[in-house]
């Protein structure tokens, strides 16, 4: 995660100095809405690079959950950058529709976003790793950052093309548009994620379910009940209280297996802490706390 950050961080700077460099030979308004996208993604980068750092630290005297909602936070301050560019870009993009202008040094543009694709799919293909690895909500939405810039490029190498070559001025900003409309969407679909994940929300119903399956295969196990799931960073947190068939088990053997669970439960879900409270099982518990009467 940390070097995900810094590869993020390096890369950005890179594409801003290219695109800079581009925008002013070419008056592209493609052009000029990548290399915004391309600064807010440095901005991002930047409190990515900050926020994982402080995300990874162990918990603490005074964060005894650890520090894994910077993460978060870094998200919906992302998708805030986000959000502001795209809105930029919808602004110029409309002035230019009204107002064309042409595309100056088209091959030098198409070059330079020919080596932004490069550099960004690269940088992409490792954020997914990364994230695959451990879950991360800040490296993906580095990640889609980048895949926004992706679908930037692209749209800039056809804007060119179309605007240079073809004459269609028009094509310049309504692309520009497009890709404006995409950005907001992506930061919008990431700042809910992270909202949530600040929220405490539950963990998937399909995840919930799993945790069921794996204590109903325990046949000295009658069931759970209250059972609680959140996320924070890339560590999740499940608690439950365990319900046994013996009302009479000793506490070390109502222990040896909760140990068996938790070891269950830790397979399926890596870099979760996990909970479990002994209780003797009593009559009065609804049917549906019971997973092997389903």
């Amino acid at each position: 995660m940390r070097l995900a950050s810094l590869l993020s961080l390096i890369v950005g700077i890179t594409l801003v100095a290219f695109k800079a460099v581009a925008w002013s030979m070419t008056d592209s308004l493609s052009m000029m809405s990548s290399l915004v996208d391309s600064i807010l993604d440095v901005m991002a980068s930047t409190i990515n690079f900050v926020a994982v750092r402080y995300a990874l630290q162990p918990p603490d005297k005074e964060h005894r959950f650890g520090h894994g909602k910077a993460e978060d936070i870094a998200t919906l301050a992302q998708s805030t950058f986000i959000c502001g560019s795209g809105l930029f870009i919808i602004i110029e993009g409309v002035k230019r529709i009204f107002i064309p202008e042409p595309v100056y040094n088209s091959l030098i543009g198409i070059l330079v976003m020919v080596l932004s694709i490069v550099l960004s799919v690269g940088l992409i293909l490792y954020q997914n790793y990364v994230v695959r690895k451990t879950s991360s909500t800040a490296i993906a939405a580095d990640a889609l950052h980048y895949f926004a810039d992706f679908l930037t490029n692209v749209g800039v190498i056809i804007a060119i093309i179309l605007t240079s070559v073809l004459g269609w001025k028009i094509a310049d900003p309504v692309i520009a548009l497009i890709i404006a409309g995409y950005i907001i969407y992506g930061a919008f679909h990431m700042s809910c994620g992270a909202f949530q994940n600040l929220m405490d929300r539950e963990f998937s119903d399909e995840d919930r379910a799993k945790i069921k399956a794996i204590v109903a295969q325990y046949n000295n196990v009658a069931g759970l009940h209250d059972l609680r799931t959140r996320k924070s960073g890339i560590h999740g947190f499940i608690q439950f209280h365990l319900e046994f068939v013996d009302e009479n088990i000793s506490l070390k053997k109502a222990h040896e297996i909760s140990d068996e669970i938790e070891d269950a439960l830790k397979n399926v879900f890596p870099n979760t802490e996990i909970l479990i409270h002994q209780d003797p099982l009593h009559g009065d518990r609804d049917e549906h706390h019971h997973p092997h009467k389903h």
